[in-house]
């Protein structure tokens, strides 16, 4: 959708929860706050955490949740480089900067604040905290976005309720040493919020925000329980150039980049266990369906895992050879151009060689990834192919146990423990020789391009085959 109706769609969420719940907001004020959100969520590097995501999250017909969504992702430090200069207005009396660090202010430098009070206490910080990106720095800002707008027109404990709902999104933590379950911890604190701020919540009212605040942060994840892998992936994807700032500038990311960014996601859906994924509080939701999310969650990360390493394996073959010929060589250079690209070289799966007897997969997990592999995610990229067409290649010419048994060698590569050349000579000496005799065949064709007068008009972006 274009900015003015991610506007118009936002404008039309704020109206209508304010309006069920009898908060009076300026038509103008609104506007601006529609603005505001939309703004912060468009920004260059923001490619999942958008408005259609919060518009998803917010895909509720309880008007706290909806406002909580909307709210719930508008800072993403790392994501934007910095916190948008927009939102500085409502939280530089609260924090600052050290050496590239958040900080909550020091106590003495805090102004008396009792809305930003409350919600230190719903998240569980303090004065003088170093904010991790990781452990709820985002989440906790955002909320204090979301109080400080909605503040001239919102009771403290309609703030608090929707404080809960952001808390709620902070991702993937485990129990805690007594045993209890982040959203009983959260409970916890609300009711300390509520006596310390005179909210006046009753039990009930308290125990139905914590539910509101898990259905809305099962939302929030909602895509690691999709039925169907190749749309999981498909978000995972979107994430990669969100934290990998080279991905987006297609024709110039190199092999390195590339890899570097799927080596960070397999890192972290490596350790990555599906009980975290999804929460569960007194009956939201129910047993049979809280099993049913994990078991896909489960699933889901089973076949990322095994899609990354095989996308892995044909990356560092390719990194490997591409060190013969520089540092820092464009993944376009060693794997030819986008399928839309004016420029007609050729990309290095074309030529390779029919594989008589390819190697089956062992089970289910193994089939649904050479699928994805050959057929692709559910939709491509502007940075990459949503098919693997190498690495596809090579599960079918030596099979997914090969590629397992691949990892230590690959990783010593990755890390500088193992040169190019020594990593290639533990490779499978005709997969190797094919893929350089496919490059080579695109280094033939880029020169037979050089010495050829170049048609107007024609854009070059580089293109994964991997």
């Amino acid at each position: 959708m274009s900015f003015d109706e991610d506007c118009a769609q936002c404008l039309e969420k704020l109206y209508w929860a304010t309006r069920a719940l009898d908060l009076e907001i300026p038509p103008d004020r609104l506007n601006r706050i529609a603005k505001l959100i939309v703004q912060t969520m468009t920004g260059p590097w923001r490619c999942f955490h958008s408005p259609e995501h919060v518009f998803a999250v917010g895909d509720s017909t309880d008007a706290i949740e909806v406002l909580a969504a909307l709210f719930h992702d508008i800072v993403y430090a790392q994501v934007d480089g910095s916190i948008h200069f927009n939102l500085t207005y409502y939280m530089a009396s609260f924090i600052e900067e050290d050496r590239g660090n958040i900080l909550i202010r020091d106590r003495d430098e805090l102004p008396h604040d009792p809305t930003f009070e409350l919600l230190c206490t719903i998240f569980n910080f303090s004065p003088g905290q170093t904010l991790s990106p990781f452990a709820g720095q985002n989440e906790f800002l955002s909320a204090v976005v979301a109080a400080k707008v909605l503040e001239p027109f919102a009771p403290r404990a309609l703030l608090a309720q929707i404080g809960t709902c952001i808390e709620a999104t902070i991702p993937f933590r485990p129990h805690s040493e007594a045993g209890l379950s982040p959203r009983e911890l959260l409970y916890q604190r609300l009711q300390s919020a509520n006596q310390l701020f005179d909210l006046n919540l009753s039990e009930e009212e308290m125990a139905r925000t914590v539910q509101r605040a898990v259905r809305m942060s099962n939302r929030d994840v909602s895509s690691f329980a999709h039925p169907i892998s190749a749309v999981f992936l498909n978000s995972t994807w979107d994430l990669l150039p969100e934290t990998n700032h080279n991905l987006q500038k297609s024709g110039s990311y190199t092999v390195r980049d590339y890899r570097t960014a799927l080596g960070k996601m397999a890192g972290f859906l490596t350790f990555l266990k599906p009980e975290v994924v999804f929460t569960q509080f007194r009956g939201e939701p129910d047993d049979a369906t809280y099993r049913d999310l994990v078991a896909q969650a489960r699933r889901n990360l089973r076949v990322g895992r095994l899609y990354l390493e095989s996308k892995l394996a044909a990356i560092a073959i390719i990194e490997a050879l591409s060190m013969r010929i520089g540092q820092d060589v464009s993944l376009a250079i060693m794997v030819g151009e986008l399928p839309n690209s004016d420029i007609s070289i050729g990309r290095l799966t074309d030529y390779l060689p029919h594989i008589l007897n390819p190697r089956k997969p062992n089970d289910d997990i193994e089939q649904e990834v050479l699928q994805l592999l050959e057929v692709g995610r559910a939709e491509g990229s502007n940075y990459d192919l949503k098919n693997s067409p190498l690495a596809a290649f090579i599960v079918s010419y030596l099979g997914f146990a090969a590629i397992r048994n691949m990892q230590p060698e690959r990783e010593a590569f990755f890390k500088g423990e193992l040169s190019s050349e020594d990593f290639l000579t533990k490779c499978d000496r005709h997969v190797v020789e094919m893929i350089k005799l496919e490059v080579t065949k695109l280094l033939d064709n880029r020169k037979a391009a050089l010495l050829t007068p170049k048609r107007q008009g024609c854009d070059c972006f580089a293109f994964s085959a991997l």
